[in-house]
């Protein structure tokens, strides 16, 4: 199954976005601000979170690209959730429910972005996102 994220309001407190299934649009997103990140950061030790200057540590989105996917328990949500791979200057990036920009810390919230600068109905999205994937053998996303 291919993901498709399009940012399409990218503000200076959060990103707004749309989220395709297989071409087909699923929800809208909320992410943090995007950022420029380095291409690659000789600091940091592969695997480990970057500190670079232009990183905001739970304030930054993830650089576009495409990414890895597969459902994995998260101790912090007590469930299995979308986890991507291979992040650069990332670790632990979910795709998972909340409201704003507050409860992302670099990840991906699901759910309508009925009001500004909210997702709001986040949790029944992401748990029908959630059936939908744990189906699946192979799962990309693309951000756009």
């Amino acid at each position: 199954m291919e993901l498709t994220l399009k940012r399409r309001y990218l503000g200076k407190q959060y990103t707004i976005g749309s989220l395709y299934l297989d071409g087909r649009y699923f929800c809208d997103t909320l992410e943090d601000t995007v950022r420029r990140l380095p291409s690659a950061c000789p600091d940091t030790p592969r695997g480990r979170t970057c500190h670079c200057p232009e990183k905001v540590y739970a304030r930054t989105a993830i650089p576009a690209g495409t990414y890895k996917i597969t459902m994995e328990h998260s101790p912090r949500f007590k469930r299995v959730l979308p986890l991507l791979h291979d992040v650069p200057h990332f670790l632990g990036i979910l795709i998972h429910s909340g409201n704003d920009e507050e409860d992302s810390a670099g990840c991906i919230l699901v759910g309508k972005n009925n009001i500004k600068g909210k997702v709001v109905e986040s949790r029944a999205t992401s748990d029908t996102l959630n059936k939908l994937l744990v189906k699946a053998d192979h799962i990309t996303i693309r951000i756009e």
